[in-house]
């Protein structure tokens, strides 16, 4: 996994700015009932989803947990006092706190599966009940977009998906929670040029293929190969499940 205190200065940037981040919290409020009075964004990372869903919702009290320090310090300058340093597995709040719980492309970096059942189970405890939970799911999936660079790494070797939609659905059930919708939002920015692609290849972003390892190598040359080296790829599409408490 990156180290995201590493990447917390450069992770807005690389990975579509304001006008992702406009797109999921657009997504994400579509499925967050009108009513709600509280919102808790699980993983918030640096806040910049976080700070628009209380600029959307005024009314909203919204708090944003992350693990990293780096990445907390920074959505807290974003959302001053609302910015809590905490592990998803255990959430520091008691039960039946918030009114909707959010974890946006945060379920697909847990190589462990029990962690998904972990925080899954905790963003259902700490939800009241009658509230919604939203997630992304199948976020490895949405980065393939029928392009030359999907092409050239379709052979990689993978890890098991641990953020699949029927695996979420069934933690989801075993903690109370019931399908209570669904949507699509585009990753606006985050179109890969096989340059790109090179860069994030030799930065360790693909966790099977570590720098310097022989076989990414030889990635490494395929994508240096490809034409229109700075030519942005289709954007991805990313997939939200929401889940309501009984």
């Amino acid at each position: 996994m990156l180290d995201y205190d590493k990447e917390a200065g450069d992770y807005d940037a690389l990975r579509g700015g304001e006008p992702r981040a406009e797109a999921a919290a657009d997504a994400v409020l579509g499925l967050v009932p009108v009513g709600a009075r509280s919102l808790l964004d699980v993983a918030c990372g640096t806040g910049i989803v976080t700070r628009r869903f209380a600029a959307a919702r005024p009314g909203m009290r919204v708090t944003g947990v992350d693990l990293t320090t780096e990445m907390a310090r920074r959505a807290a300058a974003r959302l001053p006092g609302a910015i809590v340093l905490g592990d998803s597995r255990r959430l520091p709040f008691p039960e039946d706190a918030f009114d909707a719980v959010t974890s946006v492309w945060l379920l697909h970096l847990l190589a462990d599966p029990d962690d998904v059942r972990r925080v899954v189970g905790e963003c259902a405890r700490v939800l009241r009940p009658g509230g919604v939970y939203i997630t992304t799911v199948d976020k490895g999936a949405a980065h393939n977009v029928g392009s030359d660079i999907d092409a050239v790494l379709a052979t990689r070797p993978r890890s098991p998906a641990t953020d699949t939609s029927a695996v979420v659905e069934k933690h989801a059930d075993e903690h109370g929670l019931r399908p209570a919708g669904e949507a699509r939002f585009p990753g606006r920015g985050q179109g890969r040029s096989p340059r790109r692609a090179l860069m994030d290849l030799r930065r360790g972003w693909f966790v099977t293929l570590p720098p310097g390892d022989p076989l990414a190598d030889d990635f490494a040359v395929r994508l240096a190969a490809l034409p229109d080296q700075d030519r942005p790829r289709p954007d991805p599409e990313f997939s939200l499940r929401a889940f309501r408490k009984r």
